[in-house]
């Protein structure tokens, strides 16, 4: 239905006024709604579902398709970041339920690294990402989108728990064991290289 372009914003137009336009009918508004939240959702989504990009383009385009369908509701002035990234997270545990079995990492997306920096950094840099990503994999999903939510996605605890439906106590002790658990998993890496 839609593509993820991965395109930017060209009018900047307020962000309550496009949700008033498209449930209007506004087809336009609606695409530009996309537009200002997805990068963010699919790299949540990416995160979330092991760098499987192909399951994160299929997540996004669930959450988009939610979105749709629920817009008569959205309320002018509501957090709809906010519901994005529940919804997001919500789609992306149904995933991983439903597959109950862990995606590796693929090969081509461990080498992805900046082409401007010399090969000793790039390399450096592609060690780093594989291991966090791995790190991330072998958490509890809930830990997990804890982690994103929190410390890549950079959202305050207290949204993060509103989010995951759960207390910011909680929220932050998945957050004190994921980053244990990940101290753990990168200090074994370093050891076997």
């Amino acid at each position: 239905m839609w593509e993820l372009a991965l395109t930017t914003m060209s009018d900047k137009v307020a962000p309550d006024d496009l949700i008033s336009k498209a449930q209007a009918g506004d087809k336009s508004a609606f695409d530009q709604l996309i537009r200002l939240h997805e990068r963010r959702v699919l790299a949540t989504a990416l995160r979330l579902l092991n760098g499987n990009l192909a399951d994160a383009q299929d997540a996004a385009q669930t959450v988009f398709l939610r979105l749709h369908k629920h817009l008569p509701g959205v309320r002018s002035g509501e957090n709809l970041a906010g519901w994005l990234y529940r919804v997001t997270v919500n789609v992306c545990l149904d995933e991983l339920k439903r597959k109950s079995s862990l995606v590796p990492l693929d090969d081509e997306e461990k080498t992805i690294a900046a082409s401007d920096a010399d090969p000793e950094t790039r390399f450096s840099d592609v060690e780093r990402r594989a291991a966090l990503l791995e790190g991330l994999n072998s958490l509890p999903a809930k830990e997990r989108a804890a982690v994103v939510l929190r410390d890549i996605e950079g959202i305050d605890t207290e949204e993060v728990a509103r989010i995951l439906g759960s207390s910011p106590a909680t929220v932050r002790s998945q957050l004190c064991a994921a980053r244990s658990k990940l101290r753990v998993f990168i200090s074994r890496m370093r050891r076997r290289s």
